[in-house]
């Protein structure tokens, strides 16, 4: 979870995470730990800037040999 998601940032006069969907967040996180529990994994989840937390967790797992993710689209206007 990036804490600048959740900082006062608006789009269009709202905030970018109210209450609900960050609700809908966590219980989906939630759903997704459990779903993979089940079938014998796991899921982490970390707190903080993802440019900080990934470095941070390929140091702590040592051998990493791919790191994938995706970039928010943003609406051009």
């Amino acid at each position: 979870f990036d804490p600048r998601h959740y900082l006062g940032t608006h789009c269009h006069g709202f905030p970018k995470t109210g209450p609900h969907r960050l609700r809908f967040l966590l219980e989906s996180v939630k759903d997704l730990r459990e779903t993979l529990k089940k079938k014998g994994s796991t899921l982490v989840v970390r707190e903080g800037k993802p440019e900080d937390v990934v470095r941070d967790l390929i140091t702590q797992l040592g051998t990493v040999s791919a790191v994938v993710f995706h970039e928010e689209v943003r609406e051009i206007l």
